[in-house]
């Protein structure tokens, strides 16, 4: 399936938006509403179903079901509940509050104040702007918006809501108010946010593991505050750039081997497909430090840069070669920064720590 072909879906925050729309519509009207038609800043409108339609004088609330289009995330599927109350006898105003599920934002660094629910700007103003039309002069007493998804909590577990110091349950989130499938904004996205978080943390060390196995045993070997270690993927190019644009001092990358090849390889996405080609320029490294042909054919016709890792007699001269080449790699999307290298073994252990200008 071509990505033109694939369906596009709704952020969290386009989905909170409609469903404050229709809680307002229903207590303003008291009548139920099925469906309503929202803007977004992607600039047009979209439709959105209405489910738990409940309404009395004082009060409405409905929910919209997340429909992450064919990139599904964590969220895809959740129901997204707003309930639009009349609080008398207060000053006129509205307030935007997060209810079960929503996460409450306890480091700095986010685009959301410490203390408030994790609600980001972008939809707390689609979500004003959806009071808005429904209100243009608003009832006496507080409108309180209230945002909530039942199973936020668990969906939390399976982000890094946690580490960025959002505890008790999911984000709002959204720019455009779309998710556009097969796209990797949402890791960059997470990794800004993640390094912000950092910078705010007073951190002047951060580590960029390429996954969750490189992280561990980075934080084993590194006293550092947990805000340090930043799960990047695939994206090392992105992520060094954007650690440079920060000025961090120092920069850990926290690897296996095969990755390391690629970063080594100077690819900037360390998912792209071109085994053999790495394995070539391996070989080719292996030439120049004088192995022979025998032992260079066994490196480009080896299945994987793991295989040479694990069983090539000269495994250790090319580990060492390859660091050399990935910090100087590195350097080029972070220099000025104290660059180093912390290689993982297979089974989960530490395997050679290696700093620009040296090696062990």
């Amino acid at each position: 399936m071509s990505a033109k072909s694939l369906r596009q879906g709704y952020t969290t925050g386009a989905c909170a938006a409609a469903a404050t729309l229709g809680a307002a519509l229903m207590l303003r009207e008291q009548r139920s509403v099925e469906l309503v038609e929202l803007p977004l800043p992607a600039g047009f409108s979209a439709s959105f179903a209405l489910a738990g339609q409940r309404f009395d004088q004082g009060s409405a609330s409905c929910f919209v079901v997340k429909d992450a289009g064919d990139d599904p995330d964590v969220t895809h599927g959740c129901e997204v509940h707003a309930e639009v109350s009349l609080v008398e006898g207060v000053p006129a105003g509205v307030v935007i509050a997060g209810g079960v599920g929503i996460g409450t934002v306890t480091k700095p660094g986010l685009a959301v104040a410490v203390g408030e629910p994790a609600i980001n700007p972008v939809p707390r103003r689609m979500i004003l702007a959806a009071i808005d039309s429904v209100f243009p002069q608003l009832p006496p007493g507080r409108l309180q918006v209230t945002i909530s998804i039942p199973d936020g909590v668990e969906r939390a577990k399976r982000t890094l809501n946690e580490r960025l110091g959002i505890l008790g349950g999911l984000s709002i989130l959204g720019t455009s108010g779309v998710v556009k499938p097969i796209s990797h904004k949402a890791w960059t996205d997470t990794l800004e946010v993640a390094l912000d978080v950092a910078l705010a943390a007073g951190c002047s060390t951060v580590v960029l593991a390429t996954g969750r196995s490189s992280e561990l045993v980075a934080q084993q070997q590194l006293e550092l505050a947990e805000e340090a270690f930043i799960e990047m993927g695939d994206h090392v190019g992105y992520a060094l750039e954007a650690c440079h644009r920060r000025g961090f001092p120092r920069i850990v990358l926290a690897a296996q081997f095969a990755k390391l090849v690629k970063i080594a390889c100077g690819h900037p996405q360390t998912h792209v497909h071109s085994s053999a080609m790495d394995l070539q320029q391996l070989a080719s490294w292996g030439r120049r430090l004088g192995l022979d042909d025998a032992a260079s054919k066994q490196i480009e016709c080896a299945n994987t840069a793991r295989e040479v890792f694990v069983s090539h007699p000269d495994a250790a001269l090319l580990i060492a070669e390859v660091a050399r080449q990935a910090l100087q790699q590195m350097e080029r999307r972070a220099p000025g920064a104290q660059l180093e290298i912390l290689l993982v073994d297979y089974a989960g252990a530490p395997a050679g720590h290696f700093v620009k200008g040296s090696g062990s």
